[in-house]
């Protein structure tokens, strides 16, 4: 099950990072380390509510952030389409739950949230070393754009995109939820409807 994490979650999500930190310097992989991602980062995704946790046998299996934040370094690619897109963030699985299909489910749902919400373009990026990520990103229908580099790192970043298919029927929905939603905002109250990341 996916859920939008809360302050509860926050001591699991900071063990599960200290050890995926661990286990990439292991393998020469410095994208994260002391200083990103930090406890603040989380508790700000929270506090926005774009922090999704996924849970296995009542345990954090992964977690995955998805908002419109793109880093002012993405402006110096060549993107397929100029247009919103949902951008996944600081995603992790639980060591404990690897290799059964965490890390591909949290992507199915970046895919389904994003859709949702009216949007039909995902991006993201990662470390060119991290062999993990890229093989993810590639396995679940990302197509590599290009490379940037952030301060600090040594080595560039892989960015990626996914094209969303999405229905008539999916799109007379979509319209019909986004119509209440508007409606909603307009009288003053609260939505059901998650509208915009």
């Amino acid at each position: 099950m996916v859920r939008k994490a809360s302050m509860e979650d926050i001591v699991n999500i900071m063990k599960i990072i200290n050890r995926t930190i661990e286990e990439m310097h292991s393998y020469n992989n410095d994208q994260w380390d002391e200083n990103y991602p930090r406890k603040e980062d989380f508790i700000n995704d929270i506090e926005k509510k774009n922090l999704f946790v996924l849970e296995r046998e009542e345990k954090l299996g992964g977690f995955v952030c998805i908002n419109k934040v793109e880093p002012v370094e993405y402006e110096r690619l060549n993107w397929t389409l100029d247009e919103d897109a949902a951008i996944i963030h600081r995603m992790a699985v639980n060591p404990d739950y690897r290799r059964i299909g965490i890390g591909t489910e949290l992507l199915k749902f970046a895919a389904e949230f994003a859709l949702k919400n009216n949007i039909r373009y995902l991006k993201t990026d990662t470390y060119s070393v991290n062999t993990k990520m890229n093989s993810l990103f590639k396995k679940c229908g990302y197509s590599f754009i290009g490379e940037i580099n952030f301060l600090r790192k040594d080595k560039p970043f892989n960015c990626y995109e996914k094209i969303l298919q999405i229905s008539e029927r999916e799109k007379n929905e979509k319209c019909s939820e986004s119509k209440k939603c508007e409606a909603g905002r307009r009288n003053s109250q609260s939505c059901s409807t998650f509208c915009g990341i």
